[in-house]
């Protein structure tokens, strides 16, 4: 097995996460509490930001509605999910401290991959313990009992014998009203608030198909052992979408852009045979049926683009296919995004094909029609099987209060099915048909009774499915720090630290779409803090104008540690001020150092493009290659500047040369010509002289 790249860090990193306060135990003060969590001004900052760009990348750019509900919901809402009956892990306990407990899969993963660390352990062991792993989630109650004895799984706490495994239901219940009577609980998902609003939603799309609607907000689960800092909560934030279309091929008119991609993609088939992942491009997935449809691979490659985009190694991602055995009953296909992280493999996101399971089982539990309905251009003729009035009548007499979710599930049927159902029921003297919430329920052959009728048909009426990305914003959040920390050597490139080989610093390389400031402002030592208040105020203005995250270091510290202070927040850019920003007779008089930091390069600008070169950097208009063919470096500066006594660049500036040269150059940069030169020069040739 290859080493984590990952594990050696993870010390270091959750101690930089705490010290710099991105997050810390929630209620620290008072002891804390597991699985709770407090994000502080940087976390806070980082987390908004990846919000940002998920809503930019997915409802901007894919045209999603979005809503907003309640993060309560009442009984009959969760009843009917499946969530009151099916929302259950399986705990085990210490059979001899019954205050120790455990989640039972998570537990038997453990041991397996200790059992595949140990020394001596064949391949043959591997490949055995590796298929127990990749079953661990999917295995039934009395699977899971048994695989625990035949490998003598212990409580890792006191190696003491463990219970039978139990359900545990992981909502969080909570009354509603004064007199506590009805019955609640804290959402255990954002999804069910789409599925519940789906008609309006509906409407306002102009009753046209497919659509999205995505939703962001808080969940609550009630984890039997929290633990692994974000990534087991008992709150933590999702953002879902649901996906509505038509049943069938399910073709997306945009799987053409994402078709060629090349994924890491861990078949069910694989993990069965313990064989590894393998690279395969998107579109052959789809076309083999790997992947069950367009839709389904369309958004598994736009999850991939934004790992990426955030920050997220490409070569530590895999989408892991759902066992067969862990697949809910009504999905059609299922995809982990998973990231490999200090604790292993990682699900970070959920990509499912829910088929119309949700909608379905809410119309029969209210008795409302969640539909969509498309006209045809020529009616048809066709004949179906529809059940006789006396039957429905006979429903409702027999089963009184189930009788409306009963005529809600036998309308959802399709005619052939439903045919199918009631001869069944002539055949055998009962048929079973499944309800809201999983029930099921036994009709006889009076209830099932109709007759093919002909009809014209107008428009076709069906129950939409659905294609779920669901994301946990907490662990892509961890991904992201781990992939993005570093240990550099002191003195890479900054004066100050030069000679000093001995020192480390630790460096977040955040994208600078998801990094909490985009840039610290920095004056030189306390002589320039004292008196450089008018060119802050106008780069405070600039940047709050452009939009821009920043923050100001006025420490005693010595630049090249705020430097080193501020690599740590992931901060990608730092502008100095210093003396000669103030010495209106210096030839950089009105400019300052602008330093990046991964490279530690430094280049000179003036005060008033400095916000603005930022902004395109950090915002994908200009990259900094491009920033550093139009702005010379801080050396290149400082020797024209005591040339001649610093003349060459008076003239310069004097005729604004670098100016117009640098705006000409942005904006070859923009429009990315044929000929960059050539470009260049006729920009030049037409912008005004200055005499």
């Amino acid at each position: 097995m290859s080493a984590n790249p990952f594990a050696a860090q993870r010390e270091q990193l959750e101690d930089l996460c705490k010290r710099r306060f991105f997050y810390r135990p929630a209620f620290e003060i008072y002891g804390g509490t597991a699985g709770f969590w407090t994000y502080g001004p940087p976390g806070c900052a980082v987390k908004n930001n990846l919000i940002a760009l998920w809503r930019k990348h997915f409802v901007i750019e894919e045209a999603l509605m979005e809503i907003e509900d309640t993060n309560i919901m009442p009984h009959p809402v969760l009843k009917a999910s499946g969530h009151v009956d099916r929302f259950s892990d399986f705990m085990v306990k210490d059979t001899k401290n019954p205050n120790l407990f455990y989640r039972a899969d998570k537990l038997l993963e453990d041991h397996m991959e200790a059992l595949m660390a140990a020394k001596g352990t064949t391949p043959e062991q591997r490949e055995e313990y590796e298929k127990v792993k990749n079953m661990a989630d999917g295995y039934s109650r009395e699977e899971l009992h048994g695989v625990l004895l035949k490998y003598a799984v212990k409580s890792p706490d006191t190696k003491n014998d463990l219970s039978e495994p139990y359900e545990f239901n992981l909502m969080f219940p909570t009354p509603i009203g004064p007199s506590g009577m009805m019955q609640g609980y804290l959402r255990p998902e954002t999804a069910q608030g789409i599925f519940l609003n789906y008609p309006f939603c509906y409407e306002q799309n102009g009753g046209q198909m497919p659509f999205g609607v995505a939703q962001i907000g808080k969940a609550f689960r009630n984890e039997i052992a929290p633990r692994q800092g974000l990534l087991r909560q008992r709150e933590f934030t999702q953002a879902e979408i649901e996906f509505f279309c038509k049943p069938g091929d399910k073709p997306h008119p945009k799987f053409a852009a994402v078709a060629d991609l090349e994924l890491r993609l861990f078949s069910s088939p694989q993990q069965l045979a313990a064989q590894p992942p393998s690279h395969r491009a998107l579109g052959d997935a789809v076309g083999e049926r790997l992947i069950a449809n367009e839709t389904l691979g369309y958004f598994i490659g736009r999850t991939f683009l934004l790992a990426r985009r955030a920050g997220i190694r490409a070569e530590h991602i895999r989408f892991r296919q759902h066992l067969p055995t862990e697949m809910a009953h009504y999905a059609c296909d299922c995809w982990d995004m998973e990231v490999e992280m200090s604790y292993g493999w990682v699900e970070c996101v959920g990509i499912a094909d829910r088929s119309a399971y949700d909608l379905t089982s809410h119309a029969g539990a209210t008795g409302k029609e969640l539909n969509a309905r498309e006209k045809l251009e020529t009616p048809i003729t066709e004949e179906g099987f529809v059940l006789a009035k006396k039957a429905s009548a006979l429903i409702g007499k027999d089963f009184k209060a189930q009788a409306k979710p009963i005529n809600a599930a036998l309308a959802a049927l399709a005619s052939d099915a439903l045919a199918a159902l009631a001869a069944k029921a002539q055949a055998d003297g009962s048929a079973e048909i499944e309800i809201d919430g999983g029930e099921k329920v036994s009709l006889t052959a009076a209830h099932l009774d109709g007759k093919v009728e002909a009809k014209t048909v107008h428009e076709r009426v069906y129950v939409p499915n659905v294609v779920e990305p669901s994301f946990g914003i907490d662990r892509l959040l961890t991904a992201i720090y781990e992939h993005s920390y570093y240990v550099r050597e002191g003195g890479a490139g900054d004066d100050e630290d030069k000679g000093k080989g001995s020192a480390v610093r630790a460096v977040l390389r955040l994208t600078p779409e998801v990094a909490p400031y985009k840039c610290v402002i920095c004056p030189l030592d306390g002589r320039v803090a004292g008196a450089y208040g008018p060119v802050l105020e106008r780069l405070r203005q600039r940047f709050a104008a452009l939009g821009v995250q920043y923050k100001v270091d006025e420490t005693s510290a010595t630049v090249g540690k705020r430097y080193a202070r501020n690599d740590e927040l992931g901060i990608p850019f730092g502008v100095t001020v210093d003396f000669d920003t103030l010495d209106a007779k210096h030839a950089l008089h009105d400019t300052v150092t602008l330093r990046e930091r991964d490279s530690t390069e430094q280049l000179r600008l003036p005060v008033g493009e400095v916000a603005d070169a930022i902004s395109k950097v950090c915002f994908g208009s200009l990259d900094w290659a491009g920033l550093c063919a139009a702005y010379p470096t801080q050396d290149q500066a400082k020797a024209g500047s005591s040339a001649a006594g610093g003349d060459s660049i008076s003239f310069l500036k004097a005729h604004q040369v670098e100016k117009l040269l640098n705006a000409a150059v942005n904006d070859a940069v923009d429009k990315r010509p044929a000929d960059p030169i050539k470009f260049i020069a006729e920009q030049l040739l037409a912008l005004p002289r200055i005499g």
